[in-house]
């Protein structure tokens, strides 16, 4: 019997953007949709109308109409053209409001804050804009940034897409080489950064980091550092160098002059995880993550501009982008630089609570630490302005849908959503119309025709299976940056079924026939396959991370005598040993509440779990370890020094 967790009630189904939308699209074609499950079909039966309808929707600015929707529908990019003949400017469609409401809200873990308007913003990235235009900056250039999650870093990419720059950016977290592997690889002009910033309590000077990177990228011509901890930072050893301050000090808020471009004009170019070597570089096109994030925040995520929205991100992961489109809808965006559970746990909570936050976003497994710490949020902390929490990153378990509901707050949108950064959006997300099941996104994304394949090609329901998307969506990257033939491009998604005309995206998931939700059980290239059976990971993560004893977990395969066998790493609660006992407990649970096939052939303790920055587990890297194979960018990882552990276990396990 599924979980029903919440029900949305019939006034805030009333007042959802959605329910505005389906009244929209009813007049406008003539159609009699009344439920979600209606408008999805419609979606991805009628693709033209439904992305014209989302385009007057969403009010998209633009200087020339578009002649058509969509050309070559039954290809997939770089094939498929997208709103041809239109001409827009990404920066112009999020600085459409120019008032006096909030725009930003700024904190960070020095208790620094910073309120700006939305007429403020306007009048700081016209400054900026400026300072670039006078560089020479141009359509086509790109303007990097290795910044923390500060306005300066949104303002930076207003700026240089005002100008019709790609822009791409690296959080300060990353480690110099990490930054070398992705920003070098797209050969920018400019390149923002700070001097330093506060993590954990710990003060990290940026600057040894800033000149390692700039050493390595020999295109950069100009170099900004913004005094974020310090006066006066000396930039003595970096070339080309000069603060933000000083950048911008020859130029007055001027109107912006908005390069007018082509829909499909590069806007960001995204990079994959990097965890097994360079990572891509994926380069996607204004217009279309345009559309599809405002297709995702008014319609999926009911953001109105009375809303204040936050995500705990970084400008290293896709979320971050898409929090900044938010500007477009005239919402007011919390920012918040440093550490969320610094100095304790209740630092995003109390944050919630004090600025009156309406709509809260974060990961799986920040969600499962507090549930695992015993954290009751709704207990000790005001949360009568939230209405949504919005998760994603990795798969939440049933138990921590569960835990959102009874210890966070019980009349709540659990907005969980899934897609990735390969499409800065979502294939599966959350509806404000539907009911929220325990353990399942809600519904297929508006727009995205989507299906669960087995092996052979063939659509399955109510068993695991891939994730495909039938049919093109306008966020499909443009193409791969220095990837002329497409090769990568084709390698990454669509070679997996040859035979198929779709798009494999790497999640292994089940579509509920009865709800019409969809679980996820971890990546499919992290899939385990012992006996030639597949098992998703987080199969194995939702019964052994309810033990007390159990702080975390991680499972992987090894090659071994001919098969493949799962080996399991916990990580332990303070207080409890790695027992026989502890191990026979921990295969009981998981032969009964999972199957004999779950249960690992190896146990092991390990100190810590490897994490990318966006709180995804580095299953891969692990087994690359294990099965001999090379892990070329430890940098990629939140928390490299995890994997000297498994390095040292790879001969032992080999024996």
């Amino acid at each position: 019997m599924k979980k029903l967790l919440w029900t949305p009630s019939e006034e805030r189904i009333k007042k959802a953007n959605i329910t505005k939308f389906i009244s929209f699209v009813n007049k406008k074609f003539s159609l009699n949709i009344k439920t979600y499950k209606e408008l999805y079909e419609w979606s991805v039966t009628q693709i033209e109308d439904f992305w014209k309808a989302v385009w007057e929707f969403v009010d998209i600015k633009y200087s020339q109409p578009y002649t058509k929707v969509v050309e070559d529908l039954d290809k997939f990019p770089p094939k498929t053209k997208w709103f041809p003949g239109a001409q827009l400017n990404f920066a112009e469609n999020l600085l459409r409001f120019r008032d006096d409401h909030l725009a930003f809200i700024f904190k960070n873990e020095t208790n620094k804050t910073t309120r700006m308007t939305y007429s403020e913003l306007y009048d700081l990235v016209s400054r900026v804009s400026q300072a670039l235009k006078s560089l020479g900056i141009k359509p086509g250039d790109r303007v990097v940034a290795y910044m923390p999650n500060i306005i300066e870093t949104a303002v930076a990419m207003l700026a240089a897409t005002s100008l019709g720059a790609i822009w791409s950016s690296c959080g300060a977290e990353l480690g110099a080489q990490a930054a070398i592997d992705r920003l070098g690889q797209v050969e920018p002009r400019v390149l923002f950064t700070i001097d330093a910033y506060t993590y954990k309590g710990t003060r990290f000077d940026q600057l040894p980091k800033v000149q390692e990177v700039v050493a390595q990228i020999p295109t950069l011509e100009k170099v900004v550092v913004l005094e974020y901890t310090d006066k006066n930072p000396s930039l003595d050893q970096i070339p080309n160098s000069e603060t933000f301050e000083t950048f911008i000090a020859p130029y007055s808020p001027q109107p912006i002059e908005f390069v007018q471009l082509p829909f499909d004009h590069p806007l960001y170019i995204m990079f994959s995880s990097g965890t097994t070597g360079k990572p891509k570089c994926m380069v996607q096109g204004a217009g279309g993550v345009l559309i599809n994030h405002l297709k995702e925040l008014v319609l999926h995520t009911d953001l109105k501009r009375e809303d204040i929205i936050t995500y705990i991100t970084s400008p290293s992961w896709m979320m971050w982008n898409w929090l900044i489109s938010s500007l477009a809808v005239g919402a007011t965006i919390f920012l918040y630089d440093g550490n969320p559970l610094y100095p304790d746990w209740r630092t995003m909570w109390r944050f919630i609570q004090d600025e009156k936050i309406t709509i809260f976003g974060c990961s799986a497994s920040y969600l499962h630490y507090l549930k695992n710490i015993g954290a009751k949020p709704g207990t000790e902390f005001d949360l009568s302005s939230l209405r949504e929490i919005s998760q994603t990153g990795s798969a939440l378990s049933p138990e921590g849908f569960e835990y959102v509901y009874t210890e966070i707050k019980r009349d709540v949108h659990l907005n969980s959503i899934s897609g990735g950064t390969d499409i800065n959006g979502c294939f599966v997300a959350g509806a404000p119309i539907l009911p929220v099941y325990s353990g399942e996104v809600q519904a297929p994304a508006l727009g995205m025709k989507i299906n669960c394949y087995d092996e052979t090609g063939n659509p399955i329901r109510d068993k695991q299976g891939e994730l495909v998307c039938e049919v093109p969506s306008p966020s499909m990257p443009l193409y791969f940056w220095n990837d002329p033939e497409n090769k990568r491009y084709r390698s990454a998604y669509f070679e997996f079924y040859r035979d198929k005309n779709v798009w494999r995206h790497g999640d292994y998931v089940v579509f509920h026939s009865d709800t019409g939700g969809v679980t996820f059980y971890g990546r499919s290239d992290a899939v385990l396959k012992p006996s030639g059976v597949r098992i998703g990971t987080s199969e194995i993560y939702n019964v052994v991370e309810e033990l007390d004893e159990i702080v975390d977990s991680l499972a992987v395969g090894q090659n071994w005598k001919g098969d493949q066998r799962i080996i399991l790493f916990v990580q332990l609660a303070p207080g409890y040993k790695l027992t026989e006992e502890l191990k026979q407990k921990i295969k009981s649970e998981l032969r009964q509440k999972a199957s004999p096939r779950h249960v690992p052939a190896v146990i092991l303790e390990t100190p810590d779990i490897p994490y990318t920055f966006s709180g995804k587990k580095v299953e891969i890297a692990v087994s690359n370890i294990l099965n001999g194979r090379p892990v070329t960018n430890r940098d990629a990882l939140r928390n490299p020094e995890a994997l000297d552990y498994f390095e040292k276990m790879a001969k032992e396990l080999q024996k």
